[in-house]
């Protein structure tokens, strides 16, 4: 008998093996027990094949990709109740690199096309994807265990037949499994009878849901809790203490019943399925859509073209300076070949800007590529705030690109849409994420599925602190009163110890919020697909997509763009001004006036508490300052903030480790800010590159003793190659003393960790500067968009309508005459929106605004009900509109009108 098997698991659905942690926990046993080879198959997805593949590949065992796919009953079409709801298992393993791909095709098609309660794919399906898959019977759920429970021998046999017919008899294996079920030796002693009738080969397998025996407790309390059970519930579903990770001999043992010989030919079989699996992931290539290029062009070509036509608009008058980051920039996109890239990403801007969706100015790294800007991807010159294009981009460490763009909340789908109609539906898809079982989250459940009362698990959450990602270990070092509960008392140690194996766990699949997939060819060639209700995504998250080099674009909903652009049109109504906030600038005395002030309730990044505290403190009155405060206010810089008041309102007071420190940190009045200051500061201090520099502030944030302890010595006396060649010349030969070397990295590796972008936080203070600017000159047509946009949350409504009061703005009812769907600037008040009383709709108040803007005001509510569609206007939409007073202007009061409103509606429908 052979030392090693393969070794088939579940592990997302009723299962502690979900996640990267849990599968690397998982195939570090594998080692210990001598297994060479594991496969996996998740029920009906294919979530963690790469978190599998890399930790297997790291521990020397072999992956072996599969999925245990659910069987329709009937067709894949079929969704009749209590017939079609129930479904068949089979263990589907690719062999090959063409079985991969007819896998992920098959699972992606049991959701698009088969999902009826689960994925589902059918006997057609299976003929159609057949090629390169090795196929076992499964588990008692699989079609051929369940017919031999009912007695259906013959049945069993046909599909035993069926299956050799569309797989071919070497590719299809009767599945022997033994977990201490009755019904598992009752069906093992059929198969061996199949294996003799059909020559099916047998193949001994394990379900495994945890990794060791003494996990079945807490895997007990995971059932418990995605059931809604607690472990004294009689009748709950529950697994016996047998679906654990074993050895091949203990495995081997628990078929006694059967021949030696059997049982040995069953266990070779494993090995020989293991052999015959040959799938590969390749990682770091990228697979990015080609962009269309006009003819005659390529996409090189067409990018310089491009950024030709277009630098007029940027730089009307191109400096040097500008010439030379152009052309640099341009050199580096070429050569990691990310042309298409820039090229996608300003067509769907254009596409956004030409269609009149609000666009942000920019987010992260990529607001320092000069070509972005001239692009129209982002909108503030990097140039005059020192943007760093290797921040970005960086030739020294190869990686994709990342355009992260903001857009108007409520039209961001118009863009999605237009990418998935120019690259192919097909093509294109939103990106899944998984929401995981927190500490706190973990203990509550843990408690309720022990049948503990909610004040119990309650107890022992709160001792949990409020920090964001603590996990109950942390928790136990830090908390003194937690460490002294689980020392001595039984009851909370078993609620920590379980929560501690169920914590990270994930809780729920779901559309990711803004990451889409972009691919050269459809998708379900590269990835498995699922669906989220009515939304497809990748089964894959946004990481792995990354990894396996497709092109994944984050389009961000910031409800700040809305707020502006809906401020900017009540402002064209009610003043009949056109403002271009473009060409505002960014010294307006007013609004730094506003912001010291600290009542910067709606400013963007500027309105919360502790922020207007800092601002009223610092008096911003550059452009920097709010870059910084944005920066700085955060867990980490914010130690900075102290010095950075002190030294803003005393320049005395400022002090530099050496006259080259001067230059990079004067705009932050000598205080370390930004990532880009590290970067600048080594080149200037130690003539690093500016893409090495890079590589220098990730090293520092990673804080690897070994790591540090190279960089320091580069830092300080520099690096030399094999031939002698000063690679970086090093602090000390740039005329740097050593001890002031030291000091300086020692000052930048500490900030390094919690250093903040400053591109990103210059691209925010461009959406801040424009709010306040905003609500400096327009306070009604601001502050009506912000109501607007927290229309649904009562609190932040009441917030917002104290600060109209504050500003001496009135707010007015609701009005027919007056209102439309959103809050509404009105001379110098502003008027409730219709949207936001109870039972009118969208289409009621565009059937209300719409005819009243054609046909002019209603003079009654008889002449209001005779004018609008009472099929979209009707009895209860009418009732309450007058109810809030929405027909005040009319002249009747309200009970008059409830007391007519029948007979209006009678008269108008004549």
């Amino acid at each position: 008998m052979s030392s090693g098997f393969v070794h088939l698991h579940v592990h997302t659905e009723y299962s502690l093996l979900d996640g990267a942690a849990r599968i690397s926990e998982l195939v570090q046993r594998a080692k210990e027990l001598g297994q060479p080879a594991i496969a996996i198959t998740d029920h009906g997805v294919m979530y963690g094949v790469i978190d599998f593949y890399k930790a297997a590949k790291k521990e020397g065992i072999k992956p072996v990709i599969g999925c245990e796919v659910y069987m329709a009953t009937r067709t894949r079409f079929d969704r009749k109740p209590k017939l079609d709801d129930s479904q068949y298992h089979l263990v589907l393993l690719a062999a090959n690199e063409t079985g991969y791909h007819n896998l992920i095709k098959l699972v992606s098609q049991s959701f698009i096309e088969g999902f009826y309660y689960r994925p589902r794919v059918d006997w057609e399906l299976l003929e159609q994807y057949n090629e390169g898959l090795i196929v076992l019977s499964a588990c008692l759920g699989g079609q051929i265990p369940t017919l031999l429970l009912d007695g259906l021998y013959e049945e069993a046999k046909a599909v035993v037949l069926r299956m050799q017919s569309i797989f071919g008899k070497e590719n299809f294996f009767l599945e022997l499994q033994e977990h201490g079920l009755p019904e598992q030796r009752r069906v093992n002693e059929a198969l061996v009878t199949l294996h003799q009738e059909t020559g099916a080969p047998l193949v001994i397998t394990n379900d495994t849901h945890y990794v060791k025996a003494e996990d079945h407790e807490a895997h007990d309390v995971l059932l418990c809790i995605q059931t809604g059970k607690t472990v004294h519930d009689e009748n709950r579903m529950r697994f016996v203490p047998e679906f654990h990770l074993k050895s091949a001999q203990e495995l081997a043992n628990m078929f006694y019943y059967l021949e030696p010989e059997i049982v040995a030919e069953a266990m070779e079989n494993t090995v020989t399925i293991a052999d015959r699996c040959q799938v590969d992931f390749e990682f770091g290539v990228s697979r990015l859509p080609v962009y269309p290029v006009p003819e005659g062009f390529t996409p090189e070509s067409y990018l310089r073209h491009q950024v030709k036509t277009r630098l007029p608009s940027r730089y009307p008058n191109p400096t040097e300076e500008v010439w030379e980051r152009v052309n640099y920039e341009l050199s580096v996109i070429e050569s990691m070949g990310f042309a298409s890239y820039f090229l996608i990403v300003a067509d769907f801007i254009d596409y956004a800007h030409k269609n009149k969706i609000p666009v942000g100015i920019g987010r992260g790294s990529g607001a320092a590529s000069v070509v972005a800007y001239i692009l129209g991807i982002t909108g503030l010159d990097p140039l005059p705030y020192s943007l760093i294009f290797e921040r970005f981009l960086n030739v020294e460490r190869v990686s994709l690109p990342d355009f992260d763009t903001d857009f108007c909340n409520e039209r961001r789908g118009e863009v999605i849409e237009y990418v998935s109609r120019k690259y192919g539906e097909e093509n294109v898809c939103q990106i899944i994420t998984f929401g995981t079982l927190r500490a706190k989250a973990a203990i509550r459940d843990v408690a309720r599925a022990l049948g503990l009362s909610f004040q119990e698990g309650d107890r022992v959450a709160k001792l949990i602190p409020n920090k964001l990602g603590i996990t109950i270990d942390e928790a136990l070092a830090e908390v003194p009163e937690l460490q002294e509960a689980y020392q001595q008392d039984e009851q909370t140690r078993k609620l920590i110890d379980i929560g501690r194996a169920l914590e990270g766990l994930p809780r729920h699949a779901s559309v990711h919020a803004a990451a889409v997939v972009i691919s050269p060819e459809p998708l379900t060639n590269l990835v498995p697909l699922a669906k989220n209700g009515d939304v497809i995504t990748t089964q894959f998250p946004m990481n792995t997509i990354e990894e396996l080099g497709l092109l994944k674009m984050d389009f961000l909903g910031l409800t700040t763009l809305t707020i502006i652009d809906d401020a900017l049109k009540e402002i064209e109504r009610n003043q009949g001004q056109t403002i271009d906030l473009t060409k505002q600038g960014f010294n307006d005395p007013a609004v730094y006036e506003l912001l010291s002030s600290g009542e910067t309730l709606g400013v963007f990044q500027l309105e919360g508490g502790g922020m207007r505290d800092f601002m009223r403190q610092l008096k911003p009155s550059t452009f920097e300052d709010i870059i910084a405060g944005i920066s700085l206010f955060r867990p980490g810089p914010m130690d900075q903030i102290p010095k950075y008041i002190e030294n803003k309102h005393n320049p005395d007071k400022i002090r530099y480790a050496h006259p080259l420190l001067e230059p990079i940190l004067n705009v932050t009045y000598g205080c370390l800010v930004y990532q880009e200051q590290v970067q600048q500061i080594a080149r200037s201090m130690a003539g690093y590159s500016l893409g090495r520099a890079d590589l220098l502030r990730r090293a520092m944030g990673k804080k690897k003793p070994e790591v540090m302890k190279q960089e320091r010595q580069m830092f300080v006396d520099g690096l030399v190659d094999e031939n002698g060649q000063v690679v970086i010349p090093g602090a000390k030969r740039m005329g740097v003393p050593e001890e002031v070397a030291h000091q300086v990295f020692d000052e930048i590796a500490e900030f390094a960790k919690y250093a903040f972008n400053k591109a990103h936080a210059a691209c925010y203070a461009v959406l801040a500067y424009r709010t306040a600017w905003l609500k400096v000159h327009y306070p009604r047509e601001f502050m009506a968009a912000m109501l607007s946009a927290v229309a649904n949350d009562s609190d932040k409504v009441h917030t917002y309508t104290e600060e109209c009061q504050r500003l001496g703005i009135q707010i007015i009812a609701p009005d027919v005459n007056i209102s439309r769907a959103k809050f509404t600037a009105t001379g110098d008040k502003i008027a409730f929106g219709l949207a936001a009383i109870k039972n009118v709709g969208a289409a009621a108040v565009d059937a209300i605004v719409s005819e009243r803007e054609a046909n002019g005001r209603f003079t009654s509510l008889f002449d209001f009900c005779r004018r609008v569609d009472s099929r979209v206007v009707n009895k209860r939409v009418l009732e309450s509109l007058i109810k809030c007073g929405a027909f005040a202007s009319t002249g009747a009061n309200r009970a008059q009108l409830l007391a007519i409103l029948d007979d209006c509606l009678e008269k108008a429908a004549l």
